[in-house]
């Protein structure tokens, strides 16, 4: 320990503090554990969980020590070494984090802060939330809002964070409780199981479509009046336009499913879009946009200002914190993540999955 460290004074970006809370170590000769996915021969993966240096961490000037993160089906595609998602590898994934500052060479935070990191490209291509260490951007990171705790900003973590961006595109468009149904996409999903908690419990009769029947109880949990299966949205689609039914949509799947609920949004009733897990394409014709003047809004949570994250995440700490967060959210170790993986690739996971890395 050097003198300037036991009188609290910053040397190299550490004091006494850092320390006493961290070991009683430099950050230079530490190691931290991580989930590494490295491309054993071309075009094949695999994940195991090892030891990195901090050092290894790429550059950047805020160093965080990471207590919680989340999975997303983000995470599993690059962790399949999904090139879309990952350039390089080996790779540690994990496009959501939330832990304490350990040091910020900007000053922007001090060390012992909480913080939130979601977006941007975090756990893409620089190393992310699957691991126990973060470095990276001072600007990526913003601290806890008032009325979050740690664990419970990463059982919302992206997935929640898009699902507020989609309510506010409905807000933003006008839509209102008065003015009809909402129907939710892929609802037994991480977004489309927090959109259905945030929007019924803002007052709109919400209407959740899901390909797993035995969850109508979880759906009704969250506050769903209504339970549809795939095939009921599907009816008839074929056609150039539906019956008009939903005032908003918060879409998650894409595909067929996203053409036939535009069909079927009320005049001047918007539709919002985040997700693609049934595909990329949308194959319709124009009418519902031309004739009933219906709004496609597209929804990303990657490059959003700071501005706009103070807002969400302010909001999501308070009237759009869901009832059951705590209940809606299961707990897996670092260990206990690649089993975890292979489930949401399988379409087997509901709610949110939280990854505590203590």
């Amino acid at each position: 320990m050097t003198f300037f460290a036991f009188l609290g004074v910053k040397s190299h970006g550490w004091t006494f503090y850092d320390y006493i809370k961290y070991g009683g170590t430099t950050m230079s000769n530490q190691t931290y554990k991580c989930l590494l996915v490295e491309e054993t021969e071309p075009k094949n993966f695999s994940r195991k969980v090892t030891e990195k240096n901090i050092e290894d961490l790429p550059d950047g000037d805020l160093l965080i020590k990471v207590r919680f993160s989340s999975l997303n089906y983000k995470d599993a595609l690059s962790a399949s070494g999904n090139r879309g998602v990952t350039r390089n590898f080996p790779h540690t994934p994990g496009i959501d984090a939330a832990g304490e500052v350990v040091e910020c060479e900007s000053g922007d935070f001090v060390a012992g802060e909480e913080v939130i990191v979601t977006g941007y490209d975090l756990g893409m291509n620089t190393p992310g939330g699957f691991g126990q260490y973060i470095r990276i951007p001072s600007a990526w990171a913003l601290r806890l809002p008032d009325g979050l705790a740690l664990k419970e900003s990463m059982a919302l973590g992206t997935a929640g964070f898009t699902a507020a961006l989609s309510v506010l595109k409905l807000e933003q468009g006008g839509v209102t409780p008065e003015d009809g149904e909402i129907l939710v996409t892929g609802a037994t999903g991480g977004v489309g199981s927090i959109a259905v908690s945030i929007l019924a419990g803002s007052g709109y009769r919400v209407v959740a479509v899901t390909g797993k029947p035995d969850q109508a109880g979880f759906l009704k949990s969250l506050g769903a009046a209504e339970i549809m299966g795939r095939e009921e949205v599907l009816e008839g689609s074929d056609k150039p336009m539906l019956k008009e039914r939903w005032a908003g949509v918060v879409d998650v799947v894409g595909g067929d499913i996203l053409a036939a609920a535009i069909k079927a949004t009320i005049y001047g009733g918007v539709v919002t879009c985040c997700g693609l897990v049934g595909s990329m394409d949308l194959n319709m014709n124009v009418f519902p946009f031309i004739l009933r003047g219906v709004s496609l809004m597209g929804v990303d949570s990657v490059q959003v200002d700071m501005e706009l994250r103070h807002q969400v995440w302010g909001r999501l700490a308070s009237e759009w914190k869901p009832a059951r967060l705590a209940e809606t959210a299961t707990e897996c170790t670092l260990d206990e993540l690649d089993k975890k993986i292979d489930q949401i690739l399988a379409g087997k996971l509901k709610g949110r999955t939280v990854v505590d890395l203590s």
